[in-house]
This record gives C-alpha cells, sequence and structure tokens, in this order.
C-alpha cells in the first residue's frame, strides 16, 4: 500500500510531504516512546503517535519510516514540519484516537 491509498481512505490531513506520498508501506507501528520506536520499527514502517516535536524526525529518518500519522487531532510543531520536509517524510494527521487508527492502518495492510 502507498501513503496516499492510507491518506484517501483514512481523509488524512496533509501537513507536509505531498510530493512523497508514493511511498510505501510494508507495516505500521504504534508507540508514543521514541527509544521505543528507534529499537523496534522497520524500513517503510508507518508511525501513528501523539508526538508533535521535531525529534519524531530524526526517529523518522534514522528508521527510514514510510510516514507519521499524527492523532487526536495534533498537529506538528514548525521545526517539525521544517524537517520532515527536509527528510521527504510525510507527516499526516487524523482527529481519530490512537487505538482507532491503529486498527484501521491494520486492517488496510492485511
Amino acid at each position: 500500500m502507498k501513503v496516499k491509498d492510507l491518506v484517501e481512505k483514512m481523509n488524512l490531513t496533509v501537513f507536509c510531504g505531498a510530493d512523497n506520498l508514493d511511498r510505501e508501506i510494508k507495516g505500521g507501528y504504534v508507540s508514543d516512546l521514541l527509544s521505543d520506536v528507534m529499537g523496534f520499527a522497520k524500513e517503510s514502517d508507518v508511525w501513528v503517535t501523539l508526538q508533535t516535536h521535531k525529534n519524531v524526525m530524526a526517529i523518522a529518518s534514522l528508521k527510514e519510516l514510510a510516514a507519521i500519522v499524527l492523532v487526536k487531532g495534533n498537529k506538528p510543531e514548525d521545526d517539525t514540519l521544517e524537517a520532515a520536509i527536509e527528510e521527504g517524510i510525510p507527516i499526516l494527521g487524523t482527529d481519530k484516537q490512537t487505538f482507532e487508527t491503529s486498527g484501521i492502518i491494520y486492517e488496510m495492510l492485511k
């Protein structure tokens, strides 16, 4: 599945990275603990989190993630957007809760 498919099917907000929505999603990871994501997320995963600060981009870049989905209506901080644009990693958003968002993505990837 491509990031653009996720955006369309879940009606996600694209905060940045619209030029990179053709990235392939191979799996997903859900955590708000950066060290957990750094240790266990896999390349091309979509990361579901409520974290909005710049450090998420360091982890997303290191792990070569496909995209980040911010939940609960959270919006990325300005310096996070700048880093995401530099790294070419889409940041997406939803008003849905983490549990619901994760379940929908899981079902889409099955």
